[in-house]
C-alpha cells in the first residue's frame, strides 16, 4: 500500500447563502440590507421561493404562503423569480468549484459536494482550500457561499450550516466528537417530526444524549434501520464517496406550508408549479419517467404516498399533472387540510409510442416537443412560470373513500 493510501480524506461542501435573493440583492443595489421575498407576489396565490436574511429574521420562510409573508413584512421587497438568470450563475458556481477540483457533486442549483483530499500541496491545509473556494466564488459571481470541510459528507453539510452565511468551518477527525456533542438532534440528517416526536419523549435533545442511549433500547422505539443511522451520525459517521457523474434516481418536488390548506383551487395551482418545476428539470438532463409519485403530509405529520405506471415514459408537465391531480381525488387519501404537498417522477426510459399514440401522427408528436422547447426556451429567456401550458385550472372534487 502507498504512502499516499493513508492521506486523510476531506470532503467539502459549499452552499450559496440565501441563493435566490442573494443575486436579487447583488443585482439591485437598492435591495442590499433590506428584506428581499422571492416567490409569488402579494395579492396572488402562491409561496414564497426564497427569502433573504433580512426576512428571515421575520420569520419569513421559503415555501411559506405569500399572504403570510406579507403580513410579517409588508415593506419587504417582494420580486418574481427569475430561473434564467439564477441558472446562469448556478453554472458559473459550478464552473468556479471545478477551478477547486474536478470531482464536484452538484446537489441542487446551488449546493455541492467536492472531493477535497490531496490538495494540500496544490492549496494549503483544508481551512485555506476552503476560504479559497469563498474567495474564488466572491470573486466570479459576487455571492458569499458558507463552506464546511470534513473527513464525509455528513460533517461537511453540518460544517457549512454551522456559521451561515459567509461561514467556514473545518472538522478534522478528532473535533468531531466535541462539534456534535452539543448539536440538537434535529441537525441529524433524515430525522423526521415523528422521530422527533419518540426522541423529546426520550429526553433526547442533543447528540450528546443520543449517544448515551443504548442502541437495543433506541431499536425498540424507532427500529433497526433508524436506530443504526441516527446512532452512526451520533459519532460522526457518513459516506465520503462523491459521484460527479452520480444519475439520480428520481426528480422531485415538494412544498411545505406554514400555515395547512385545504383549498382545492390552491393546492393544484401548488401543484401545478411542481409539475412544471420538475418536468423541466427531467427535460433539461435528458430523462423520460414512467413512474409519477404524490406525496401528501396532514396535520400531525402524517404521511401518505401514492404512485401510478404510465404507458410509456414522459417529461410533459401537463401528464404529471394529470396523473399526480388523479391521484390525489381519487387516490382514497384522508380528508383534511395539507401540511405539504409534493409530485416525483422516476423509472427512467426513452419516450416511445404507446398504444394510445398509434392514432396520433408523428407530426403531432414532434409538435408537442416543439411546444416543450418553446416552453424551456421562455424559461431560460423570461423565468419559471413565463409560458404555461394550456391545463385545465378548474379543480375536481375529491372522490368520497
Amino acid at each position: 500500500m502507498s504512502a499516499c493510501d493513508h492521506r486523510p480524506r476531506w470532503i467539502g461542501h459549499a452552499d450559496v447563502d440565501a441563493f435566490y435573493a442573494s443575486v436579487e440583492q447583488r443585482d439591485n443595489p437598492a435591495y442590499r440590507g433590506r428584506p428581499v421575498v422571492v416567490g409569488a407576489m402579494p395579492g396572488q396565490r402562491g409561496v414564497v421561493a426564497a427569502a433573504s436574511y433580512e426576512a428571515r429574521a421575520f420569520g419569513i420562510r421559503s415555501a411559506m404562503p405569500v399572504a403570510e409573508a406579507y403580513r410579517r413584512c409588508p415593506d419587504a421587497v417582494y420580486i418574481r423569480p427569475d430561473m434564467h438568470k439564477y441558472r446562469q450563475v448556478s453554472r458559473q458556481i459550478f464552473a468556479i468549484l471545478g477551478t477547486v477540483t474536478p470531482l464536484v457533486e452538484p446537489v441542487s442549483v446551488d449546493e455541492a459536494y467536492l472531493d477535497l483530499s490531496g490538495l494540500e500541496r496544490l492549496l494549503g491545509p483544508p481551512d485555506s482550500v476552503g476560504r479559497a473556494i469563498k474567495q474564488r466564488v466572491l470573486d466570479g459571481v459576487g455571492l458569499t457561499v458558507s463552506v464546511g470541510i470534513g473527513p464525509n459528507r455528513l460533517i461537511a453539510k453540518l460544517g457549512s450550516e454551522h456559521r451561515k452565511p459567509d461561514g467556514l468551518t473545518v472538522l478534522a477527525a478528532n473535533d468531531i466528537a466535541d462539534f456534535l456533542a452539543p448539536l440538537p438532534v434535529t441537525k441529524l440528517r433524515g430525522l423526521g417530526r415523528q422521530t422527533e416526536k419518540v426522541f423529546a419523549r426520550l429526553g433526547i435533545e442533543t447528540v450528546q444524549q443520543l449517544r448515551t442511549i443504548p442502541p437495543r433500547y433506541l431499536e425498540e422505539h424507532i427500529g433497526r434501520h433508524a436506530a443504526a443511522k441516527f446512532v452512526a451520525q451520533a459519532h460522526g459517521i457518513g459516506a465520503d464517496r462523491i459521484r460527479p457523474d452520480r444519475q439520480r434516481k428520481s426528480i422531485s418536488k415538494e412544498t411545505t406550508f406554514a400555515a395547512d390548506l385545504a383549498e382545492p383551487a390552491t393546492l393544484r395551482d401548488v401543484l401545478r408549479r411542481l409539475a412544471a418545476d420538475v418536468a423541466a428539470t427531467a427535460r433539461r438532463e435528458g430523462l423520460s419517467g414512467s413512474v409519477v409519485t404524490l406525496k401528501v403530509r396532514y396535520r400531525g405529520f402524517e404521511t401518505h404516498t401514492r404512485q401510478r405506471q404510465l404507458a410509456a415514459p414522459t417529461h410533459d408537465e401537463r401528464v404529471l399533472l394529470r396523473e399526480a391531480w388523479s391521484l390525489f381525488t381519487g387516490g382514497r387519501l384522508p380528508d383534511g387540510p395539507l401540511r405539504l404537498i409534493g409530485i416525483g417522477i422516476s423509472g427512467w426510459g426513452t419516450q416511445r409510442v404507446s398504444q394510445a399514440d398509434l392514432f396520433r401522427s408523428d407530426c403531432a408528436a414532434q409538435q408537442d416537443e416543439r411546444v416543450l422547447q418553446t416552453l424551456d426556451d421562455a424559461a431560460d429567456r423570461f423565468g419559471q412560470g413565463a409560458l404555461q401550458l394550456g391545463m385545465p385550472s378548474r379543480p375536481t372534487r375529491r372522490e368520497p373513500r
